[in-house]
């Protein structure tokens, strides 16, 4: 009995496949996000957020991105703008300092791989999904993601910022993240 017990566990080992834990490095890895003010494009970044991240493209079950943004950390090159975004009409990082996007499934849709999760921002959490790009290279590999989000589905910008004729609705977000496998 108990050579059938080792011979069943010998089968399932490789079943229980997980993914490779990566950290990030942060010289050339970013998290920006494109924006439009009254029909023209700014594009920002965030200068803090931390990321655990565990990817393998052949189990994707076992994968996992979990990103915490210091939001008071945003930046776009205007001044008046990187004034007003930490403030009470937008991200209001006094009451919510931080954004936070946990994955909750990846899929496959053709040769693209989507990571769904939830995104809490403003005290909201809402699904997004994002597209994913993983090069490996050795011991090192790069991920760039990207997706959408209404700010308005947040309450960022609400009130009199509300109007997405001055402020649009829709923020393409981006990372390109430089890993390095623990």
């Amino acid at each position: 009995m108990t050579r059938f017990a080792l011979l069943l566990c010998a089968l399932a080992l490789p079943g229980l496949a997980s993914a490779a834990d990566y950290t990030v490095q942060p010289s050339g890895s970013t998290l920006a996000f494109h924006g439009n003010f009254q029909g023209s494009g700014f594009d920002g970044h965030f200068e803090k957020f931390d990321a655990a991240i565990a990817y393998d493209p052949a189990h994707l079950d076992a994968s996992k991105f979990d990103v915490i943004v210091d939001l008071a950390s945003a930046k776009t090159g205007d001044n008046d703008r990187d004034t007003a975004l930490p403030g009470s009409d937008f991200f209001n990082v006094a009451q919510f300092p931080k954004a936070h996007f946990v994955t909750t499934a990846f899929h496959q849709s053709g040769t693209t791989v989507i990571a769904d999760g939830n995104l809490t921002l403003h005290g909201v959490t809402k699904p997004v999904s994002l597209t994913v790009d993983f090069k490996p290279n050795g011991k090192n590999a790069t991920l760039d993601v990207k997706g959408t989000v209404k700010r308005l589905d947040f309450g960022v910008g609400g009130g009199d910022y509300a109007d997405t004729s001055v402020i649009a609705d829709e923020v393409a977000v981006t990372a390109h993240l430089n890993l390095t496998a623990k």
